[in-house]
């Protein structure tokens, strides 16, 4: 649990990881997001994190990101509900060299584990009771001591992600 914890704090305060940020998006191609001007926060089982300082920073984050929206928080009867969650896996890497000409070159191929994390906003619709949207980031966590440089790098995550929220509808 205490394992688990951990990776669960390195996901959400790095916010972001080593190299590109991997952001995937799905939406409803059936809903008129032009409709929706109110959003409200609503908890979905793995919601939250064990810290509260770092479940305010991420809805902070993400909360600035839909103001920008010209989408306002509610805290009743919002036009869409929002909620994210996290999730960490390991994934093993392999960096692999050699030395020397092709017929009497040395290689050497070394492992290691790395922290992937992803962060995953869902924007459901009350009314038609389903999801409408649904983003996540993934990237290899990498964690700094500094905890606003660690913001920072969760508001680039968010900002990200949400550049494609609302879709936009090709003709």
């Amino acid at each position: 649990m205490k394992l688990k914890l951990i990776a669960l704090l390195m996901i959400l305060y790095a916010g972001t990881l080593s190299a590109a940020q991997d952001v995937q998006y799905n939406y409803d191609r059936e809903t008129n997001f032009a409709a929706y001007k109110t959003y409200q926060w609503v908890e979905a089982g793995a919601r939250g994190t064990a810290d509260p300082l770092l479940d305010r920073d991420i809805c902070r984050a993400i909360d600035n990101q839909l103001t920008q929206k010209n989408l306002q928080s509610v805290e009743h009867d919002g036009d869409v509900y929002v909620t994210y969650y996290t999730v960490t896996r390991q994934e093993r890497q392999l960096d692999a060299w050699s030395m020397g000409p092709r017929w009497s070159a040395m290689a050497r191929v070394n492992t290691s584990t790395v922290a992937i994390g992803q962060l995953v906003i869902e924007i459901f619709d009350p009314v038609r009771q389903r999801v409408v949207w649904r983003g996540a980031v993934s990237k290899e966590l990498q964690i700094s001591k500094d905890p606003d440089k660690n913001y920072r790098n969760l508001e680039k995550a968010i900002a990200k992600l949400l550049q494609n929220y609302p879709p936009r509808l090709k003709n």
